[in-house]
């Protein structure tokens, strides 16, 4: 993996991964070019872009002027906003017309939007024909610095989020900052908790960052957004490259996610992923202190920051502890039995413990405000 800054104040990064390696752009105004990106990696004859509606409202159309003047006959295929409607009712809307627009499995799809659209529109590209290339031009924070990298796809079911996917790379991923400034404040705030997160698994200084870039973080200053989505973008395309299929250290970037998932559920969506994402990471924090592997003082710190960049860390007092209990039992990342539990040593590093038992979680869930 490299990193570089081009003349044009692009930024990229490489995600190595043998013959599929791509590269992830991050700029302000690349959305506008779009289709010469795209032309360079699938020189293809129709594409599809797929997007919610609230984010093709406001992005679809320069996304599709873009792709149109670099020679693709494009489509647009839309679907409802919200994690609610990542699902495989959604994918069949999708999958129909796909097929009306003649979708090839050398035809090119676009997903425009946030990680909900990135993680559909990637399911449904794995899926449609077997496999048809896609570009993810993410246009949240949060799928900025996480979702839109990897090739994690999936759509939620009845027993939990993210519970029917695969892993499917992108032929590239082209990040607009500028989008950022369309972005509702709760969503940019919400962002922040997967950055905070690659921070406290990686790198101790990155966190640091946030602490001193905290109000330019807020106020939405664009180099600041650039330099965090990069950072984030580099932690996320080592792990990535090292551990593609998650068999072990890919199962870091999941600190904060098995109680995070858990709230979101129980909570219908209706908490943004990094919102959920805060609380489970301290509900983690919990569970690590009491084990003595992180000192009370890098807690607070942890705590701190994320009250500083707004984003919560208490589970909301309706949900029960036995209710969180019930969605972790059914968590995909439970092997033989053992929910995989990632678990702070210190800021910048943490490790995958296996033997949780049921008093621990009791525990944070209870110190995290679970009634």
């Amino acid at each position: 993996m490299t990193n570089m800054t081009n003349s044009t104040n692009t930024r990229c990064v490489q995600l190595e991964l043998g013959d599929r390696s791509y590269g992830i752009d991050i700029g302000s105004g690349l959305l506008p070019q779009l289709g010469q990106i795209a032309r360079r990696v699938v020189p293809a004859r129709h594409c599809a872009v797929i997007s919610d509606q609230t984010v093709a409202d406001l992005h679809a159309g320069t996304a599709i002027h873009s792709l149109e003047q670099a020679g693709y006959q494009t489509t647009l295929l839309t679907f409802p906003p919200g994690d609610a409607n990542k699902n495989l009712a959604t994918a069949e809307h999708l999958y129909d017309g796909l097929a009306a627009a003649g979708i090839e499995r050398s035809s090119l799809i676009v997903t425009l939007g946030g990680g909900v659209t990135g993680d559909m529109g990637g399911f449904v590209a794995a899926t449609w024909l077997r496999g048809v290339p896609f570009i993810q031009a993410p246009t949240t924070l949060e799928a900025d610095v996480d979702a839109s990298v990897g090739g994690k796809v999936a759509v939620n079911h009845a027993s939990g989020k993210n519970m029917i996917g695969a892993f499917y790379q992108s032929r590239r991923v082209v990040i607009d900052v500028a989008c950022l400034r369309t972005l509702p404040h709760r969503d940019l705030v919400a962002g922040l908790g997967e950055s905070v997160k690659h921070g406290i698994i990686r790198d101790a200084a990155f966190f640091a960052w946030h602490e001193t870039h905290a109000s330019a973080i807020l106020a939405g200053d664009e180099p600041t957004l650039a330099e965090l989505i990069e950072q984030n973008v580099r932690i996320k395309a080592a792990v990535v490259a090292a551990d593609e299929r998650e068999n072990y250290l890919r199962a870091i970037l999941n600190f904060g996610h098995t109680f995070g998932h858990a709230v979101e559920s129980e909570m219908h969506y209706q908490l943004r992923h990094g919102e959920c994402v805060a609380i489970g990471m301290m509900a983690a924090c919990h569970i690590a202190q009491h084990r003595g592997t992180i000192s009370p003082a890098e807690v607070a710190r942890i705590e701190s920051l994320l009250t500083r960049l707004a984003l919560p860390t208490r589970i909301p007092a309706a949900i029960s502890t036995n209710v969180l209990l019930d969605w972790m039992k059914r968590d995909k990342k439970i092997k033989a039995g053992r929910i995989q539990f990632v678990l702070p040593r210190g800021i910048g590093d943490v490790y995958i413990a296996d033997d949780i038992i049921e008093s621990e979680l009791r525990n944070a869930a209870a110190a995290t405000g679970a009634a």
